[in-house]
């Protein structure tokens, strides 16, 4: 079966848009393949589109030059498009962090589990090209006109205080740290950044490297908070503290209303939290 499979031709993996989301993983080439001719690549990746099973046994890491390497049954991981995907030394407990992910997928494969993974690849694609590093930058830096902690209710009780407990701490080392203004607001319809501002965020995150953008646009993504993913990323926030200052508003209706069931929104934002803060996050950023 799995033969008949693979002898037929594969659909393409869709050309890579702001970010690799981790389905988009799990479908790219992360094995070297050569192509028949005339024919599509045939790799393991494309077989794991196919059959959505595991296919490896072992999971290793490996030391290669000045890097390190996830090996799937002594094979590389490769990027979408067709890089190993190796970190440097610094990386060593992302390095860890992939290799478990991979390691932890069972019988069948859950993409959603391969957020590190993810994270890298983009990386290691993405912002090594200096086009895609500066249009991800520029819609990175629009987040800040719609920026979660820039928006303020003074109802109920318990979210204005959730506000005061974990937004303006952070508004306040931002406008300290880099010198700037930033409004806040009650309403979407009247609600803009200075341009001063934005160029002077702009200049700060011009210095970050691959890992330290890829990071933040993941985080970015997660919070819908350019503030919240740069605190995060320079380590001003842990995981924990960017994941309740995304959802001080979900919290106080839990402690208004109390706990109906488990909110989504957070789980996301830890399993983002891996591109940057403490704990595995900090070996990204």
């Amino acid at each position: 079966m799995l033969a008949r499979q693979l002898s037929r031709p594969l659909r393409s993996v869709a050309p890579w848009t702001q970010f690799y989301c981790p389905r988009t993983v799990i479908l790219a080439r992360f094995y070297a393949a050569t192509p028949a001719q005339d024919a599509p690549t045939i790799s393991e990746t494309n077989r794991a589109e196919a059959t959505k099973h595991r296919f490896w046994d072992v999971v290793g890491l490996e030391k290669r030059g000045s890097s390190y390497v996830v090996t799937l049954d002594k094979r590389p991981l490769k990027t979408p498009e067709g890089k190993v995907l190796a970190l440097p030394e610094s990386k060593s407990i992302m390095a860890s962090l992939i290799a478990a992910e991979w390691d932890h997928q069972a019988t069948l494969l859950k993409p959603h589990a391969l957020p590190a993974t993810s994270v890298a690849a983009r990386a290691i694609d993405g912002f090594a090209d200096p086009e895609t590093r500066s249009q991800v930058q520029e819609a990175l830096l629009k987040y800040l006109d719609t920026d979660t902690i820039c928006f303020y209710q003074d109802y109920p009780p318990q979210l204005e205080r959730l506000q005061a407990e974990h937004w303006d701490p952070l508004l306040e080392w931002a406008r300290k740290t880099y010198d700037v203004e930033i409004n806040k607001a009650e309403s979407l319809l009247f609600s803009s950044q200075p341009e001063a501002t934005k160029e002077k965020f702009r200049q700060a995150i011009s210095t970050f490297d691959q890992w330290q953008m890829a990071a933040l646009e993941r985080a970015t993504y997660a919070t819908k908070s350019f503030i919240i993913g740069l605190g995060l990323v320079t380590k001003r926030l842990t995981v924990e503290q960017a994941a309740l200052a995304a959802t001080v508003e979900v919290c106080s209706q839990i402690e208004r209303w109390g706990e109906a069931d488990k909110f989504p929104a957070d789980s996301r934002l830890r399993e983002a939290g891996g591109s940057g803060g403490e704990g595995p996050a900090g070996t990204i950023s």
